[in-house]
């Protein structure tokens, strides 16, 4: 795969250093148009309808296009060894797609319950503001994008966002178990996390690529079971091959379910915040319905889960958005399985391949099974657990995407 361990930890050091001496922010209103530019302070309504964007969305002027994105799934409490949670430099390192000559950030407090304080952002050292102003106050529930940072962005590198928080009260707005190591200083020195704090999106300004293509879905989407800083996810090695014709974005959330909420909100919920407002979206990708099928309360209905996979096609669809979706792999041997659950994610899997759901559909369930025990993964590319993958079967997964079947066209079952 091309570059996978990139410079992380060099950078996340240089960039603790410049940001807090940097002093002369970039304004961006100069060189590009209003477009991504948010009010210094964003209210927003109650912060439990999620369904409501809080913000108004960082839409593409054509040039504007997702490179990089974490969908927000909790809130937490952020303390480290009884330490004064004020006064913290968070550095996420995010892993690009495509680059540009310019980006901007999103940043959010969707499970805030106080406005958060940013006093400071910077994207690879260079100063980030927001309608100008150095600071930036993000109310609760709500999400602010950045003005333009006049900063080259490579492909498939790692990327580090600087904040500085000096007053964090109430939860933290993050996304867990991101299979990439940031870093959190504060008092008592720097720390390893693998949550990405704050931060949910990161555009770029691209001239070349024909837009961004956003895939949705739960931890085998998100990468559980591959490996730390190796960006082995299947979405990466699909940004691999479109070698910069598309940015890709992944919205996979571990445990995320479609009809209810769990870990995450239901991605039936999520799906405009996460997907649908991505800047530039041109293709979505949806692989779901597996916690839908094993987790408690079960789903037993498989119709229920092709309906509401068909929702979100119709929805995509009333954006003039191409659909493409997967089919549900198997998870024999994995503590929750059972034959009866197993017959309905069969039963899903026949009406996905049926048509009608999506406009093309990626079969993960016939790419991943054993050949000799179908309601099995194929060893090879089992992690261990029996349900998710390892850097092999995530491979696989990301080189069985059809190129042609994500292009761009109007799509093909309007009728849906």
């Amino acid at each position: 795969m091309p570059r996978r361990q990139g410079y992380a930890l060099l950078i996340a050091l240089v960039a603790g250093t410049a940001a807090l001496a940097a002093g002369v922010a970039f304004a961006g209103s100069l060189f590009f148009s209003g477009s991504g530019t948010r009010s210094q302070q964003v209210a927003a309504p109650d912060p439990r309808s999620v369904a409501r964007t809080p913000a108004a969305p960082a839409h593409s002027t054509g040039l504007w296009l997702g490179t990089w994105a974490a969908a927000p799934t909790t809130g937490v409490i952020d303390t480290y060894n009884g330490s004064d949670p004020t006064r913290r430099t968070i550095r996420n390192v995010v892993h690009t797609s495509i680059g540009g000559d310019a980006a901007r950030i999103t940043l959010s407090s969707l499970f805030g319950t106080h406005p958060l304080v940013v006093d400071h952002a910077t994207v690879n050292t260079r100063p980030v503001t927001f309608r100008g102003a150095a600071a930036v106050t993000v109310a609760a529930g709500a999400q602010i994008v950045s003005d333009p940072v006049l900063v080259p962005v490579a492909a498939d590198a790692d990327l580090v966002v600087t904040l500085r928080t000096p007053t964090a009260e109430g939860p933290v707005t993050i996304h867990p178990g991101a299979h990439q190591t940031s870093y959190v200083e504060d008092g008592r020195g720097t720390r390893r996390t693998t949550d990405w704090r704050y931060l949910t999106a990161v555009d770029v300004h691209n001239e070349t690529a024909t837009g961004t293509i956003a895939v949705i879905g739960d931890s085998l989407t998100a990468g559980t079971g591959s490996t730390l800083d190796a960006n082995s996810r299947w979405p990466d090695v699909l940004a691999d091959r479109l070698s910069g014709r598309y940015g890709v974005v992944n919205a996979g959330i571990a445990g995320n379910r479609i009809l209810r909420d769990g870990r995450g909100v239901r991605a039936s919920a999520r799906f405009d915040r996460d997907v649908l407002d991505v800047a530039g979206v041109k293709t979505v990708v949806v692989a779901l319905g597996i916690n839908d099928v094993q987790q408690f309360p079960q789903e037993t209905d498989p119709q229920r889960i092709a309906d509401a996979l068909r929702s979100m096609t119709q929805r995509a669809h009333a954006r003039g958005l191409r659909v493409v979706g997967a089919t549900l792999m198997p998870y024999e041997g994995f503590r929750t399985w059972t034959p009866a659950r197993n017959a309905v994610r069969e039963q899903v899997n026949e009406l996905i391949r049926a048509g009608g759901i999506f406009d093309s559909v990626i079969d993960f369930d016939k790419a991943a099974r054993d050949p000799y025990r179908p309601s099995r993964l194929l060893p090879a590319y089992d992690c261990g657990d029996h349900l998710h993958l390892n850097d092999t079967g995530y491979q696989r997964l990301g080189s069985l995407v059809d190129l042609a079947a994500l292009q761009h066209d109007r799509p093909v079952s309007d009728q849906l």
